[in-house]
């Protein structure tokens, strides 16, 4: 597959199988997604552009298996626009792989570590929604106006997944030469930003390298309309209870402002906005996997929505 033949354009579902589904529910709901359906069996939620989480219990029998023990993702479906790249995917993955079958209309699979995906007709609209403008040095862009101040976050997109992998080469290239994602940036053989289309957000996946464990997953990530919205969304998940990770704090390697709380559901949930935005004529660069190239600064454990001070830890 060459890089013009690339047909995936976005997440479109995230199945968690998970331990507890009421405080999962709760969790997502105070994050700021749209509850769509609830009952014993299985919690849905949607982002305004209508991409859906989808929790489960971990012990329901027609759940994909799991790549790492507890709580974790147990499928992820992308969207393409139409029918006739829907085929075309599925003879390119029939010719390079084992295809599992079609359920409802979703081509199933597995990647390299075992990792259950499906691919669908997109379900993804876009949202209503426009984030702040910004006032820089020659480029004023909002005037006579205040930039906003949240109370909560409303997620926009579900933006990306990363993946810890011990088989790093194999995974990269199921992503890039079967899927036909494109590279944008790398850390030569530990980790590898991939994008599913030419011209886009810096990634759509990241895959990590982790030789001395099995497969896991790191954190899946929710894009807001603007850097703002990050620390509005931060604050109301630190007066929930919830715990952050790391945040609020800028990536070098993508430009975004980003806020990593620690989710129920496994993992981590990133809160982020203002990620680069890359065309085909982007050349990736090789980066060392370092503290300075994850994080140009960050602060441990959040800020304390009292005091709106960094949290004593």
């Amino acid at each position: 597959m060459t890089r013009s033949d690339s047909v995936i354009t976005g997440l479109d579902r995230i199945t968690y199988g998970i331990a507890d589904l009421p405080e999962g529910r709760r969790f997502f709901s105070d994050w700021g997604l749209r509850l769509v359906h609830d009952d014993a069996d299985r919690v849905v939620f949607e982002t305004a552009e209508s991409a859906q989480i989808v929790l489960r219990p971990m012990d329901a029998k027609d759940l994909p298996p799991a790549i790492e023990e507890g709580p974790t993702v147990r499928e992820v479906v992308w969207g393409v626009d139409t029918a006739a790249q829907l085929k075309y995917l599925a003879e390119r993955l029939e010719a390079a792989t084992t295809v599992e079958g079609w359920t409802d209309g979703r081509l199933q699979c597995r990647d390299p570590v075992g990792l259950s995906l499906g691919f669908q007709m997109t379900n993804r609209r876009r949202a209503r929604v426009v984030g702040a403008a910004t006032n820089a040095y020659g480029r004023i862009s909002r005037v006579n106006e205040p930039s906003p101040l949240y109370e909560r976050a409303h997620p926009v997109r579900l933006s990306h997944i990363v993946l810890s992998t011990n088989a790093i080469e194999e995974h990269v290239a199921f992503y890039r030469d079967v899927l036909g994602f494109h590279l944008s940036d790398s850390y030569p053989g530990d980790g590898y930003f991939l994008r599913c289309q030419a011209e886009g957000g810096h990634h759509d996946l990241f895959l990590l390298r982790n030789a001395s464990e099995g497969p896991a997953l790191n954190h899946v990530s929710f894009m807001v309309r603007d850097i703002y919205e990050v620390f509005g969304g931060g604050l109301h998940m630190s007066r929930c209870g919830w715990q952050t990770a790391v945040g609020p704090g800028r990536h070098p390697i993508s430009s975004a402002i980003f806020w990593y709380m620690k989710s129920p559901c496994g993992a981590l949930v990133e809160y982020y906005a203002d990620e680069d935005y890359v065309t085909a004529e982007w050349q990736p660069r090789e980066l060392e996997r370092s503290a300075e190239n994850f994080a140009e600064w960050a602060i441990t454990g959040g800020i304390d929505s009292t005091t709106r001070k960094q949290k004593k830890i």
